[in-house]
């Protein structure tokens, strides 16, 4: 389900191979075994599922929610700046 609504609205993500390789583009098609991962200026690619450590929402936007910086894990808000 899913891969589905990734594939169906186009959602740029990273695709993380477990060999340590990242993939950027988004899902065009995908069955059991396999994904469509076409990018821009760059071949299509298919991969096999079984070489895929993650696969990641890519933020279409950089800019930090609320006006505020996204902080180290293990740091607080509270903490002098």
């Amino acid at each position: 389900m899913y891969l589905r609504i990734l594939s169906e609205r186009q959602t740029p993500v990273v695709v993380q191979l477990r060999d340590g390789e990242a993939l950027q583009g988004w899902i065009e098609y995908f069955d059991d075994r396999m994904i469509r991962l076409t990018r821009e200026g760059k071949p299509n690619l298919f991969i096999y599922k079984h070489q895929i450590l993650t696969i990641t929402e890519k933020s279409r936007s950089r800019a930090p929610r609320n006006g505020k910086q996204f902080e180290a894990e293990g740091s607080s808000e509270d903490s002098p700046a």
